[in-house]
């Protein structure tokens, strides 16, 4: 038996914010990684603020973005209705 169709609107919607965390980690990973190296730290002090951005990331930017995205669809589906 299949998922009903709230269920998969909610796995989709979900799937969508974990995409989106992942991305937003592997952004943050890299531009510590990188800010770091361009300050002179060590490996270690690189992979150490690599790890601080990560956790430093503004999850309510993310949502936000996502928010953002997920209405300019919503108005392209319903301009799409329209026509």
């Amino acid at each position: 038996m299949g998922l009903s169709m709230e269920q998969q609107v909610l796995e989709e919607a979900l799937r969508r914010v974990a995409e989106a965390t992942r991305a937003a980690c592997v952004r943050a990973a890299a531009d510590g990684y990188e800010r770091a190296g361009l300050g002179g730290l060590c490996e270690a002090g690189r992979w150490e603020m690599a790890l601080d951005s990560i956790q430093s990331l503004d999850v309510k930017a993310i949502i936000g973005e996502l928010s953002k995205v997920s209405s300019e669809a919503s108005g392209a589906d319903e301009r799409d209705r329209a026509s």
